[in-house]
């Protein structure tokens, strides 16, 4: 399906609320005298901080154990068990997946805010399993509850970002999330970095991880509540006074009635089921594919094994792990900056092409017998544009663009579902990476991601929707209008 947007007007069915406005088929944009120029940013970024400490945590814990790890399993008593090393950094995954799968129903059931603040608890007690354990078990024990937080906190940031943000600074909102996430690992790696020298550093690596998850579960309880949840539970004056405190005095009547003009009936939240056939299933279809492409992009092959295959080229693991951090930071603040410039669809499809040509690279860096020395600057070279042409566009967007294009109604269920998939499709490219490099060779396997990021490109321009500028509601009317 190829979404093709005309200028047909779509009839809404009136919503319990409309009488609250007169004129509900034509957008509002300037209600209120001094309202024209739209909400300030300033009232909601506070708010967007706050939430984007789930992702930092991300970044963190996804990063913490990468230098202490030779450390962890020497004190732990697992020294050279491989596999139980692999637990030790793999097990987040799992955790992670039954996180973002329950985190739907938990942002549906209790709140955005609450469940910022239940992700943060398993985190909290994660860590200080993991900082206080004599046993491989503990230390098991320990990720595999940081991950439930790593899976259920994104999807929410996603959500709530979406539903908290005016319609004009929501993709620069939306880029901090691949931003905190980045500024995450890197300070996971910088607080790793005197394990070697300080006997038992790596329990102060874990205790620091509790420190913002503590932050984020108090910093909650001044934050807004998404007016969207709010209005969907049939708490409107509470909605009310959320817009009031997001977007200022003079937007709450136009933002009222924009979210009035979205509810075209009373029943309650779709089910998982739904979600599976009929009128969903289109969209909820278009965001799994483009979060499955983007994983088998072999973007995280690179994010954890780039030791692995920069050593392979006699490049030092320390300097490759900073030389990509700088790179996908430098990425995700451009993406900040393009966001709602350029769109989000140009900067997604420009980015796939980008990691296409760059995997091309690695792939002709990966004949050393023809180009000896040659092959490690184009190795090297093609990783680090690889991550950054990812943290442009194929990191930054997907989370952005899924909350903008599923509808209020099954927003917070269908996000959890495609996030799933991203979970899913990392553990088997995680899983299966090194065992195809060894059976394959880095050149067809490079060619191979090379080919999915121009496939991916391609689906990206047939079937996503440009969301820069609009409303939720208006969204959702193109898209009505496109099925």
């Amino acid at each position: 399906m190829r979404w093709k947007l005309n200028s047909s007007v779509y009839k809404r069915v009136p919503s319990r609320e409309a009488a609250m406005e007169p004129d509900v088929e034509t957008p509002m944009r300037t209600t209120d005298a001094g309202a024209s120029a739209g909400p300030s940013w300033r009232m909601s970024l506070p708010h967007v901080c706050v939430a984007t400490l789930t992702s930092f945590l991300f970044g963190y814990h996804s990063g913490v154990v990468n230098e202490p790890l030779e450390s962890i399993s020497a004190d732990l008593g697992f020294s050279g068990n491989t596999l139980a090393e692999g637990l030790v950094v793999s097990i987040c995954l799992g955790g992670a997946f039954i996180g973002c799968l329950f985190s739907g129903s938990i942002a549906d059931g209790i709140g955005r805010r609450r469940a910022f603040q239940l992700s943060a608890l398993p985190m909290i007690i994660g860590a200080a399993i993991s900082a206080l354990t004599n046993s491989l078990e503990g230390m098991l024990l320990g990720r595999f509850l940081v991950g439930t937080g790593m899976g259920l906190g994104p999807p929410v940031a996603s959500l709530y970002i979406t539903e908290v943000s005016p319609p004009s600074v929501r993709g620069t909102y939306g880029s901090f999330v691949q931003i905190a996430t980045c500024l995450g690992i890197i300070v996971s790696l910088l607080i790793g970095t005197p394990v070697k020298d300080i006997d038992r550093w790596w329990r102060v690596c874990f205790w620091v991880a509790a420190i913002p998850a503590t932050l984020q579960a108090l910093a909650m309880e001044f934050c807004a509540e998404s007016p969207q949840w709010l209005y969907k539970c049939g708490r409107t004056i509470e909605a009310e006074m959320q817009f009031e405190k997001l977007l200022g005095p003079l937007h709450v009547k136009s933002a009222m009635a924009e979210l009035s003009r979205s509810e075209r009936d009373d029943g309650e939240s779709v089910k998982y089921s739904e979600l599976f056939y009929g009128r969903h299933f289109n969209v909820v279809f278009i965001g799994g594919v483009l979060f499955a492409l983007q994983q088998l992009s072999g973007i995280n092959s690179i994010f954890y094994f780039s030791s692995t295959v920069f050593r392979g080229v006699g490049v030092p693991a320390n300097l490759a792990n900073i030389c990509m951090g700088i790179s996908n930071l430098s990425g995700s603040i451009i993406a900040m900056v393009l966001m709602d410039k350029l769109g989000r669809k140009m900067l997604l499809s420009g980015s796939f092409l980008g990691m296409a040509f760059s995997m091309g690279i690695q792939a002709v860096g990966a004949n050393r017998q023809y180009l000896g020395s040659t092959s490690v600057y184009l190795s090297v070279g093609g990783m680090l544009l690889f991550v950054l042409s990812f943290s442009l566009g194929a990191g930054p967007v997907p989370g952005l663009l899924l909350p903008e294009i599923f509808p209020n109604k099954i927003r917070a269920k269908a996000v959890a579902l495609c996030m799933s998939v991203h979970w899913i499709v990392n553990f088997f490219v995680s899983l299966l990476f090194l065992r195809l490099l060894e059976q394959l060779g880095p050149q067809v396997l490079y060619t191979i991601f090379s080919s999915v990021c121009v496939v991916a490109a391609i689906f990206v321009r047939r079937h996503i929707l440009e969301t820069k500028g609009k409303t939720l509601q208006e969204i959702e009317v193109s898209l009505l209008q496109a099925q």
